[in-house]
């Protein structure tokens, strides 16, 4: 009697793109859902919010057993509060709600890092509209991008809107409503100032490096010996003709009121990606002389590669710029300097 023959079992692992084996049937860390999608049965529910409340739990151990054992130190200095009455929330069941948080992390596929190699190009554009008030700024004056700029501003950045008007007065952590600005900039100051003598990074994002930009720039006033050391921005409006003109305008006691900071001492890095509409200018160095110590910001176009949970690509976010090749490897680098 003939008889088929038996199914080979399915192999227990596959391989990734890297080569890396994963279980056939297993679900990966990344592929696990931030929130359980509306058919889900409420066993599967529970089991989801368990894995993350452990998730979560163990990236707060990982992250105070670096406090306690590296030989770095690590501060976020954080505004929202100060900006928002409520927080952001991941619940689900409030997805409609203005506040629900719909930009959680999400890690990088595998073979998504990638490094931008059309530097050649870059060198060439950044050669042409180089030197004083470049082409790039006139064009976009004469075909209206200087509103667009402060379109951007006013939508996209309504933060920065918010930090620009002199009258607007913002409650400060000690209770006193004072200038807005001010009390955005002192969240900078008051946890600089106790590092000095330190050798310090400072990595700003977005609203961050116009905000860090004015504090720098006071302190270098102030402090002329205090140092940082390398200075980093990603997703910069710094190159936004409204911006640069209320630098300008502000630091006209300056021979050079747009520059690096007195206070850099080695390097000024500006990390962009050429999709972000944030950074409408990529090369700052074209516009921002250099300071007394002969540091310029040297310009560096990166691939932000963040895509969200829902398959929403987004060039500006904080996570893409952070975990590109250049900027990861320009972080390992001043650590182990």
């Amino acid at each position: 009697m003939a008889t088929a023959p038996a199914a080979s079992a399915p192999a227990e692992t596959v391989d990734l793109q890297n080569g890396d084996p994963v279980p056939t049937n297993g679900l990966l860390e990344w592929e696990v859902p931030r929130e359980a999608p509306g058919d889900w049965p409420s066993p599967a529910r529970t089991a989801l919010t368990a894995f993350w409340e452990a998730r979560i739990t163990r990236q707060q151990e990982i992250d105070a057993s670096i406090a306690r054992n590296a030989d770095f130190e690590y501060v976020t200095v954080y505004w929202a509060d100060l900006l928002y009455k409520y927080p952001q929330h991941q619940d689900p069941d409030f997805d409609f709600d203005d506040l629900h948080n719909e930009q959680v992390y999400s890690p990088a596929l595998a073979g998504a890092l990638k490094r931008y190699k059309e530097r050649w190009m870059d060198d060439a554009r950044a050669a042409v509209l180089g030197g004083g008030e470049t082409v790039l700024d006139a064009v976009k004056e004469r075909f209206g991008q200087g509103s667009v700029a402060d379109w951007l501003l006013e939508r996209k950045m309504r933060d920065l809107a918010y930090y620009y008007d002199a009258t607007r007065r913002l409650r400060a952590r000690d209770g006193q409503m004072r200038q807005a600005r001010l009390v955005l900039m002192d969240e900078l100051s008051n946890v600089l100032l106790p590092l000095k003598g330190r050798r310090l990074m400072l990595i700003a994002d977005s609203m961050g490096t116009i905000i860090s930009y004015d504090v720098l720039r006071d302190l270098g006033r102030r402090d002329r010996d205090f140092p940082l050391h390398h200075y980093v921005t990603i997703g910069s409006p710094l190159g936004m003709p409204h911006v640069k003109a209320n630098i300008h305008r502000e630091r006209s006691y300056a021979r050079d009121a747009v520059r690096t900071p007195t206070v850099v001492t080695e390097r000024w890095v500006n990390y962009a990606d050429r999709r972000d509409p944030v950074t409408i200018d990529t090369h700052l160095r074209d516009d921002f002389g250099e300071n007394d110590a002969g540091v310029r910001v040297e310009d560096d176009i990166v691939i932000n590669d963040y895509i969200g949970p829902k398959g929403n690509k987004d060039s500006h976010k904080s996570y893409g710029y952070l975990r590109t090749p250049e900027l990861s490897e320009h972080i390992r680098d001043f650590l182990g300097a």
